[in-house]
């Protein structure tokens, strides 16, 4: 059975309310003789504090959530980069004291509805296109942080990263290698801020070397495995002239080199493969994977900062940007004039 504020009390001789002083650090009426005596027994018999108790007393619940978009019928769907956000985050607020709340969420509404439910102290936004960032509206004072929005609405200003500059940085370092008919694959980016600045910063790249962008290179791919492996295995065909690719995420260029290779096209013989994001997938793959790594420890820990000061009541007024670097790997090489 659990063991209440109440057993502790009664065995050793005082009030509930002495018990909670001295497990709460409130001393200064407690003397030396009740303080040992109380903490013999909270030792002994393996009294556990009650989260939800101290959350009523506090008002407050030391839980931030971690909202993603998930559809009514839909299991809750996590990309690499999305689980690698979670697992620092929930690192990051462990050591500050928090819980972590990982919640799908089907539509805007319910976003008010986890902080009435679980009383959450701060909320961050993942995975959401910007229209529906801008729908968000202020609950109370409870912090609304997006990460990877574009989204102009002041109540959820947050972080992301250079997404421009990576796409620039993918495509200067195709142009390098000869490459001048290179493929752009990734989701629709109509509602995707973060897609839209990584395709202008790839094209801004090919202007300024002179290119002009073929849009017919655009490919709409979903960020998944096996959206990489359908657009690999057909790339050829619909694309015979292409001589590189550069994928908006490492998951769907991982699948690219699968449905590549399982076309009968070598990599980076015949193809070169760019991805975004450096997660561990980018070295387990063969040909390891080169990508645009983006800081996601910064990323977490910007976060996690951003919506701590807001509880205590400092509102950030501009998003932090952080920056991007490419990783050279095996999967691009020179462009085979033959192709």
């Amino acid at each position: 059975m659990r063991v209440t504020l109440k057993d502790i009390a009664d065995e050793a001789g005082v009030s509930v309310m002495t018990v909670s002083n001295v497990i709460n650090g409130n001393r200064g009426r407690v003397s030396e003789s009740t303080i040992e005596r109380v903490q013999e027994i909270v030792a002994r018999r393996g009294y556990v504090p009650s989260a939800s108790a101290r959350s009523l007393a506090a008002n407050a619940s030391r839980m931030i959530g971690l909202l993603v978009p998930a559809a009514d019928e839909d299991s809750l769907m996590v990309s690499p980069h999305n689980a690698a956000m979670f697992g620092l985050l929930e690192r990051r607020l462990r050591k500050a004291g928090y819980h972590l709340l990982l919640r799908g969420v089907a539509r805007p509404s319910e976003v008010l509805e986890a902080v009435k439910s679980w009383n959450l102290d701060g909320v961050i936004l993942l995975g959401f296109v910007d229209a529906d960032v801008d729908s968000f509206t202020a609950v109370g004072e409870t912090p609304i942080l997006a990460l990877d929005s574009y989204s102009p609405n002041v109540v959820t200003t947050g972080v992301r990263s250079n997404d421009f500059e990576g796409g620039r940085l993918a495509a200067e370092h195709l142009i390098s290698l000869g490459h001048r008919r290179i493929v752009f694959a990734g989701p629709a980016f109509a509602a995707s801020g973060v897609v839209q600045q990584r395709h202008a910063g790839f094209v801004a790249a090919q202007e300024k070397a002179g290119l002009r962008w073929d849009a017919s290179r655009d490919v709409v791919a979903d960020t998944s495995y096996a959206a990489g492996v359908e657009l690999g295995r057909g790339l050829v065909r619909g694309h015979p002239d292409a001589t590189a690719v550069f994928a908006t995420a490492d998951i769907l260029a991982a699948g690219l080199l699968e449905g590549l290779r399982a076309s009968g096209a070598s990599v980076p013989g015949d193809v070169s493969v760019v991805g975004f994001d450096d997660i561990d997938l980018s070295s387990y793959v063969t040909p390891k994977l080169t990508t645009i790594a983006q800081d996601v420890v910064a990323k977490s820990d910007e976060a996690v900062r951003l919506v701590l000061d807001e509880i205590e009541g400092s509102r950030p007024t501009e998003p932090v940007v952080l920056p991007v670097h490419l990783v050279p790997r095996e999967s691009t090489g020179p462009a085979q004039r033959s192709r």
